[in-house]
């Protein structure tokens, strides 16, 4: 197998004396989508966050062969590594069009008129409220919008946290139907979510965090077939997302 694009080893993270992270290895593979999955409080946000150097945490990490450990969160955009959180954090009162050129801060003038060209013919409903306030959109543009910002940085590898929270099923279809497009185009996803069946349905490799620590690992085929993941988070019914 080639060498990862992103890999993590041996991540813990600490809140107090709780840690919340422990121990946590995982790897991407070049244009592969893999999802980290488990329930709430079992550490997933945190794990992503302290990949993206948002919070403090011992292990170590790689990206494109290099250490990034000690390296800012501002670094690790540069190189291609983006974060799109849970709760969006867009900036309301700007309009879609600000929120957007505000994630290709770093790139040329040039550069940013072509991604975001590139963006609008990804997101369709983004060029038509561009001059619309943020936060008057709903739940699945503000989505949409959220990783249509960390596009403009023309990322290597995107960590998405929970792109379904909120939405309606039809707008998960959607939403998980664009993460599969931009794997197909070459963006490395590392995807965090709850709702496990929509997510194993489109993941190439999966990892289960439980009470901080990876407690299974494999294929998305391999982990959708355990009996015992089945029934702790898949549910009893079978079908799409």
């Amino acid at each position: 197998m080639s060498a990862a694009l992103l890999s993590a080893r041996d991540m813990r993270v600490a809140y107090g004396g709780v840690e919340a992270v422990r121990g946590v290895s995982i790897e991407a593979q070049k244009g592969s989508i893999v999802t980290v999955i488990g329930a709430n409080g079992a550490g997933k946000t945190t794990l992503l966050n302290a990949i993206m150097g948002v919070l403090p945490s011992s292990g170590s990490v790689s990206f494109a062969g290099e250490a990034i450990t000690k390296t800012s969160l501002e670094t690790r955009v540069a190189r291609g590594l983006c974060l799109v959180p849970e709760r969006r954090e867009l900036f309301a009162n700007m309009s879609v069009a600000d929120n957007l050129e505000l994630g290709g801060f770093r790139r040329s003038a040039s550069e940013r008129a072509e991604t975001l060209e590139q963006v609008y013919a990804r997101f369709p409903r983004l060029r038509e409220r561009c001059a619309q306030e943020a936060g008057t959109l709903s739940g699945g543009e503000r989505q949409m919008l959220a990783m249509g910002r960390a596009l403009m940085a023309r990322p290597r590898l995107l960590m998405l946290d929970e792109p379904s929270l909120g939405l309606a099923p039809r707008i998960v279809r959607d939403v998980l139907d664009i993460v599969q497009a931009l794997r197909n185009d070459g963006v490395t996803i590392l995807l965090v979510e709850q709702n496990a069946r929509a997510a194993l349905q489109i993941a190439d490799y999966a990892y289960v965090l439980e009470l901080g620590a990876v407690s299974a690992e494999g294929t998305a085929d391999q982990i959708s077939s355990d009996p015992r993941l089945v029934e702790s988070y898949l549910g009893l019914g079978g079908g799409d997302y």
